[in-house]
């Protein structure tokens, strides 16, 4: 027995193949187990105590991978400006270092203090962020400790560090 697809006589006792689009294959794929471990806004978020000089504090709320700059700024906390240019250079492993020919910090009113949590962890001072502090601030007003907000990039190890803010500079004459 014949039976006509598609002005084609097929033989009836063969199963006709039909071919799933290619757009729709995807679908067809099992739902992900729900005892999965979902990602959570929490996976990417870390808490940072900001000191200013009169010893106020805050707690705020960092995206990993942000700045500490950006950080205040997106909380209304008053750190100075900043204006950075991209990285001098990128340390790719324990014996190569790559220079990247950037201009690095190019001002020094961002100066904070970090202790605690993750400060081991932040990118080394590089010659430009040194400079920038001995530039703006005076060698009595420099810590060991003293680095440039917006050289520090938050790291899930950061959760709690303390930012102490010393008194900030006139930085409105610019």
């Amino acid at each position: 027995m014949f039976r006509l697809v598609s002005s084609r006589a097929v033989a009836a006792s063969k199963p006709v193949a039909r071919r799933t689009p290619q757009s729709l294959r995807g679908f067809s794929t099992p739902a992900p187990s729900v005892a999965a471990k979902s990602p959570s806004v929490y996976d990417v978020i870390v808490k940072i105590n900001f000191l200013d000089d009169e010893g106020n504090r805050r707690t705020v709320p960092g995206l990993i991978g942000k700045t500490l700059h950006e950080t205040a700024i997106a909380h209304g906390i008053d750190i100075g400006p900043s204006s950075c240019g991209h990285p001098v250079e990128v340390k790719r492993s324990d014996t190569w270092t790559e220079p990247l020919y950037g201009e690095g910090a190019n001002t020094g009113f961002d100066h904070v203090v970090l202790q605690g949590n993750g400060v081991e962890t932040a990118a080394p001072m590089d010659r430009m962020e040194e400079k920038m502090l001995k530039e703006y601030w005076n060698a009595d007003e420099l810590f060991p400790e003293s680095r440039l907000a917006s050289q520090i990039v938050l790291t899930k190890e950061m959760d709690g560090m303390n930012v102490y803010l010393p008194p900030r500079l006139c930085d409105d004459m610019l």
